[in-house]
């Protein structure tokens, strides 16, 4: 049997509702579905909730993770973890299915070969229709490089320890399985022979910094260079030093209401330093509720006039630097732990359980 993995964070409901039918309407059914909500908006989740609750055959898990970075690669493994097919097919929730994709899954599954398949692209106009899949007028079509849709023998999956949750944010955490696999000795084909998938068009706001979600500057260029080790390290297996595919603990986040260490610093650069480079990493069991505010103007303009006549003066931080580093930490030491994350012009405000 096949399982199917789609994740999902604020989705547009529309596109939700659409690849939902596409799958339900499949010509064989032989398949298990999960739907990994991770990290979506408290309004939002009721309406989705509801949505995917009237498609009875889905697999819904809920991670309570909003307010934390998009991490994919851990919503994908909490899926793998609980399968227990023989393949495994890593979707995506934007896309409209093929009524006999299922059917083909089955002609192509190989258990020493791993597939993934070439992609429609619809534009925004054309994504907005009511047709049967192949009424739609495709713009443009993926090629190799793209590596999200991918079928894998589960087992040869869980052998690399599934997708590497040190990919955060978007971009490389496909391509980064399919190099793994291949160093060892896995062929990954590439399948385009026919359209089964189309991708329907959304807006990229989940990318910006504007969106005041918990959000990386550089994290996809980080993606990549890391990528690039990984293949120059011919590295296979992943999550070496973390549990993989570890299911958030609802208790745990509602614990997140009661900090027991507060502390609180202006983006004075050495104060934030110390904070992330030693701070943060030495507390133990604390749920620390941690505040960095910009420095007063006043204080600004003074250090100036210090810095111009050659006197001591103080360095300080741009708020999205901090940011950066500060997610590089919780990245690097705490991506399983709970937290908090709000961020806007004037401070950052963390809450995590250590």
């Amino acid at each position: 049997m096949i399982s199917i993995v789609l994740t999902n964070r604020n989705r547009d409901l529309n596109i939700v509702k659409k690849c939902l039918d596409s799958l339900k309407n499949q010509s064989n059914d032989r398949f298990e579905l999960f739907f990994v909500d991770y990290g979506s908006d408290k309004n939002y989740f009721v309406s989705l909730e509801e949505l995917v609750r009237s498609y009875p055959k889905i697999n819904f898990i809920d991670c309570h993770v909003s307010g934390q970075l998009w991490n994919k690669c851990r919503a994908i493994n909490i899926a793998l973890k609980q399968t227990k097919t023989d393949f495994f097919f890593v979707g995506d929730i934007d896309m409209i299915y093929h009524p006999d994709f299922v059917n083909r899954l089955y002609g192509l599954k190989n258990e020493n070969v791993v597939k993934y398949f070439q992609v429609g692209f619809l534009d925004k106009q054309e994504s907005e229709k009511k047709v049967s899949f192949g009424e739609y007028k495709i713009s443009f079509n993926s090629t190799e490089n793209a590596t999200g849709m991918t079928l894998y023998p589960a087992e040869l999956l869980k052998k690399i320890s599934g997708f590497d949750e040190f990919y955060h944010g978007w971009g490389s955490e496909d391509t980064d399985v399919h190099i793994r696999l291949k160093n060892l000795g896995i062929p990954v084909e590439y399948y385009d022979k026919e359209i089964l998938m189309l991708h329907q068009w959304h807006p990229k706001v989940y990318r910006s910094v504007h969106n005041k979600a918990a959000f990386h500057s550089s994290l996809e260029k980080i993606n990549s260079r890391y990528l690039l080790q990984t293949k120059e390290l011919k590295k296979s297996k992943a999550n070496l030093n973390f549990d993989w595919g570890l299911m958030p603990d609802h208790d745990a986040y509602l614990s997140l209401e009661n900090s027991t260490v507060s502390i609180s610093i202006t983006n004075e650069k050495a104060a934030v330093d110390a904070l992330l480079r030693g701070t943060l990493i030495d507390l133990k069991n604390a749920i620390a509720e941690i505040e960095i505010k910009i420095t007063a103007d006043e204080n600004k303009i003074k250090n100036r006039i210090k810095k111009i006549i050659g006197k001591k003066y103080t360095e300080y931080y741009d708020l999205q630097i901090i940011n950066n580093l500060l997610l590089e930490v919780i990245i690097s030491f705490f991506r399983n732990a709970p937290y908090q994350y709000y961020l806007d012009e004037k401070k950052i405000r963390l809450i995590i359980k250590l």
